[in-house]
């Protein structure tokens, strides 16, 4: 990116009727960028990638959509994944398996709604479709991130990521179960006057390996009342029925 005086400058240039060439070579810039310039569509570019820059709630008090951030914090500490991918520029990834469509357009508004100035695309893997997004402020909003793999490091929320999953603890623990669990039907046998009998209930499972997601679930189902219990080392299991009804006002199976 050129400086905008170098900018103003050729195109005052233009305006006294110097033309491309002659404007290049005063400006020491290439004749694409003069042209561009004077068409007005590297303007419109480089105002996008100013806005794009100065774009953060964090580092400069842009407004935050704290309903779609706690939901898309979930679905991160799951399913997440940010890379740097070129100077000062993060890719921010959601995994989401092609089972379940619905999920794929919610991680895709969720990004969108956090961060309205960098597009959403998708890329197709085998099994899965990554929703992924570019910007240079990801890292800001994301302080988990680092070097390795999440179970490997701490994660510890920051005081505002704290205050925003404490206002909204049902979208932060939907993000979770989405990216990390599931609900299903569980199928136990019980023997009753010597023969076996089978009883289904509903249940919610997440599962993941790092001691820290665990307890921010755990802390979060604690906030909406859920009844819950470690069902394996790196497993929470709801399955009262109560507690199982109460997490479905806020989740639900997904889709």
């Amino acid at each position: 990116m050129h400086p905008r005086e170098t900018v103003d400058r050729a195109l005052r240039l233009s305006a006294l009727g110097y033309n491309d060439r002659q404007v290049a070579a005063f400006c020491g810039v290439s004749l694409g960028a003069v042209q561009k310039w004077r068409t007005g569509a590297r303007r419109a570019r480089e105002d996008q990638d100013r806005r794009r820059s100065t774009n953060c709630p964090l580092c400069h008090g842009r407004t935050l959509d704290r309903r779609s951030y706690a939901y898309l914090l979930g679905l991160y500490l799951g399913d997440g994944h940010i890379v740097l991918c070129r100077k000062r520029v993060y890719r921010l990834s959601i995994f989401c398996s092609d089972t379940w469509p619905g999920l794929i357009e919610a991680a895709a508004e969720a990004l969108a709604a956090v961060m309205p100035t960098s597009s959403v695309s998708r890329r197709q893997h085998t099994g899965c479709t990554e929703v992924k997004s570019y910007s240079t402020h990801w890292v800001c909003l994301f302080p988990q991130h680092g070097p390795g793999k999440k179970h490997q490091r701490a994660i510890v929320l920051a005081g505002w990521q704290e205050e925003i999953v404490t206002e909204h603890p049902g979208l932060f623990a939907r993000g979770l179960i989405h990216s990390d669990g599931y609900r299903g039907t569980n199928r136990v046998r019980r023997p009753v006057g010597g023969e076996d009998k089978w009883y289904e209930y509903p249940r919610y499972l997440f599962k993941n390996e790092s001691a820290d997601i665990l307890r921010l679930c755990g802390e979060t189902l604690d906030r909406l009342g859920v009844a819950w219990r470690h069902n394996k080392r790196n497993e929470i299991s709801v399955a009262r029925r109560d507690a199982v009804a109460r997490l479905d006002q806020f989740v639900g199976p997904k889709y």
